[in-house]
This record gives structure tokens, C-alpha cells and sequence, in this order.
């Protein structure tokens, strides 16, 4: 059984840096496409960031375009999201998800075959 477990959420300030990460279980990291959603109170959960098996394709939603980045290791079957410059609306709960599909869907929340349960990311103004 896959078991993905987030961690690095917290309560920040305005502007300062997050790592969060995602250590991924029971599976082979290496055939699965990588993505954050996150999901803010009363809002539709969202792709934050993806990146492919091989880490050679990788996508960003607009609102964290140079603030984030998303890596891997799957020499440590780990997935990473730097976050920088945080903002009162990047307050959410952060989920790791892997997908066996193409970077063609690893935005989608219907293509994930796995989910973590979620680590909470708090910005205060």
C-alpha cells in the first residue's frame, strides 16, 4: 500500500520560506508523477505545483509562479515544495498526491492515485 506523509507545515509571518516535504511508501517512487494541491477554507482544492517521474517537466499555478519550487530525490522516495516569500493567501491545507499518468494530467484531482492526509500552512499578515 503507497503511503505518501506531508510535513513542514506551520504558523509564519508574511514573507518568510516553508519546505515542505513528502515521503512516499510501499510504492516505487520513481514511476509516479509528483503534485502539491492545496485547499483553502470554503475554496475548490487546487494544483500548486506538480513535477514528473524523472523531474523533467514541472508545473506552476500562476499565484506561486517564483515563490515555489517543487523537487525530488527519489533516491529518498521524497518530494519537496520550497516556498518562498509567503503570503496570507497561501494559507491551506497542502496535500501530497502521486499519479502513475503523464505530466499531461498531474494537475488533476480525479488523475491522483494517492493522497496524503495533509499538513497545514498558515500565513499570518
Amino acid at each position: 500500500q503507497v503511503q505518501l506523509v506531508e510535513s513542514g507545515g506551520g504558523l509564519v509571518q508574511a514573507g518568510v520560506s516553508l519546505r515542505l516535504s513528502c515521503a512516499v511508501s510501499g510504492g516505487t517512487f520513481s514511476i509516479y508523477s509528483m503534485s502539491w494541491f492545496r485547499q483553502a477554507p470554503g475554496k475548490e482544492r487546487e494544483a500548486v505545483a506538480a513535477i514528473s517521474w524523472g523531474g523533467g517537466s514541472t508545473y506552476y499555478a500562476d499565484s506561486v509562479k517564483g515563490r515555489f519550487t517543487i523537487s525530488r530525490d527519489n533516491a529518498k522516495n521524497t518530494v519537496y515544495l520550497q516556498m518562498n516569500s509567503l503570503k496570507p493567501e497561501d494559507t491551506a491545507v497542502y496535500y501530497c498526491a502521486a499519479t502513475r499518468r503523464g505530466s499531461n494530467e498531474y494537475t488533476r484531482v480525479n488523475a491522483m492515485n494517492y493522497w496524503g492526509k495533509g499538513t497545514l500552512v498558515t500565513v499570518s499578515s
